[in-house]
């Protein structure tokens, strides 16, 4: 066992990882799977043979390009442990910087509370579990179509101490009608009314939606593409802001006047973005550059 570290970086690189990555990986497989610290696993202290080929296995596997997320189950955001798996998409840095946006111009609108908020395609729930956790009386929603999904999303929710109201929604679908049954004529009908009603008069909406055009793979990693569901990654080339046009028509719906509309956003089509939401009728659109230097989120107010 002598040397576990040094063995799992080098795989780790013959696997075509580099270097700088390699180390974070092989530190982060030890800690999470052998309960090391850093120090003990530099220098090979405290780990038990029962562990040794368990880790081993896993660095394997990432090795091979499977993403470290999906092996270990769990991947961090905003300070936080989520619960990952092929069906949902690995949170991003990208995405911690919008959820910092809004907490900001929440801040700057005296509104450390939080308000009413909407996260449409949820995912693993990252945003909506973020928010609820650093907006201690807010009320959040979120919406997914996919069951795993939410299935995932309501793990993190409790994983994480939180309060958030889950539903199956689609956001394309006409009317926007629960996707999960064919609503039936009378009390159901009526409850769907008073659920739409009750909905309306948020403080935010907020949503990184597929975006990823489809000629755009070619470019990809394969860990990406080979792993990540390609329902939460890709866009039609035809129509590639079909679900920002889908969440700015809800948006002016729901959202209460001054309401903020927040998105993740293709690097290619920020000033595409602003037209549409312009168009729409907002106001105050504006692109925030993500780390490394790409138009990636977009803020817009409801009049």
């Amino acid at each position: 066992m002598n040397g576990i570290y040094r063995n799992i970086k080098s795989l780790l690189e013959r696997g075509g990882m580099e270097s700088g990555e390699a180390k974070a990986v092989a530190l982060l497989l030890l800690e999470k799977v052998c309960g090391l610290s850093v120090t003990e696993a530099l220098m090979d202290n405290g780990l038990e043979e029962k562990n040794y080929e368990q880790v081993m296995e896993k660095a394997r596997r990432v090795a091979k390009g499977e993403p470290v997320q999906y092996v270990l189950k769990t991947a961090e955001f905003c300070g936080m442990e989520m619960k990952v798996e092929p069906g949902v998409l690995i949170p991003r840095k990208e995405t911690e910087e919008l959820v910092k946006w809004v907490l900001e111009e929440l801040r700057v609108r005296s509104q450390e509370s939080g308000g009413r908020i909407l996260d449409v395609g949820t995912g693993s729930g990252c945003i909506a579990v973020a928010l609820a956790k650093n907006l201690k009386d807010a009320k959040v929603e979120a919406w997914d179509v996919s069951e795993t999904a939410l299935r995932i999303a309501r793990e993190n929710v409790e994983r994480n101490g939180v309060k958030v109201k889950i539903r199956r929604m689609d956001v394309l679908e006409k009317g926007l009608q629960q996707s999960c049954c064919v609503q039936e004529r009378g009390e159901e009908e009526e409850k769907r009314k008073g659920e739409e009603k009750e909905r309306e008069g948020l403080d935010v909406v907020i949503s990184n939606p597929p975006y990823v055009c489809e000629e755009e793979e070619v470019e990809m990693e394969e860990n990406v593409v080979g792993y990540e569901p390609r329902v939460a990654l890709f866009v039609p080339d035809e129509d590639p802001l079909v679900f920002y046009r889908a969440i700015g028509w809800l948006g002016m719906k729901v959202l209460k006047k001054e309401g903020l509309l927040f998105f993740e956003i293709n690097r290619r089509f920020g000033k595409e973005m602003v037209e549409l939401l312009q168009g729409m009728g907002y106001v105050e659109v504006e692109v925030r550059k993500d780390m490394f230097g790409n138009d990636r989120m977009v803020k817009a107010i409801k009049r």
